[in-house]
């Protein structure tokens, strides 16, 4: 069922007994789920996205979309924006934090 916690948690160079401390369950359950044995309560999901920066989605592979699902506001963009926006989203969350401290010295804000 969790077709992407094994890749998450590999990506961040976590043990599973790290990722087990994180969220708070036994070594023994993140094997289970990597394995497909047991699926984790709706409760271990929302604390495996959050973790990640990523969604519930992603983590049991019904989107490839990996990031956190936001509401959005409805912007008409050009190319170059577009651009910008998909780079951004590619990025870690301290990454994130570095553009926009950047963007608002840049502005002047």
């Amino acid at each position: 069922m969790l077709k992407n916690i094994k890749k998450l948690r590999i990506d961040k160079g976590l043990s599973q007994q790290q990722l087990a401390d994180i969220i708070g369950v036994s070594q023994q359950s993140i094997n289970k789920y990597e394995n497909h044995n047991v699926e984790p309560n709706i409760e271990t999901l929302s604390l495996l996205a959050d973790y990640f920066e990523t969604s519930v989605d992603f983590i049991i592979g019904r989107t490839e979309i990996n990031r956190k699902i936001q509401e959005v506001e409805i912007y008409a963009l050009n190319e170059e924006e577009k651009k910008v926006i998909d780079s951004f989203r590619q990025l870690d969350k301290s990454d994130r934090e570095i553009i926009l401290s950047l963007s608002k010295r840049l502005i002047g804000k």
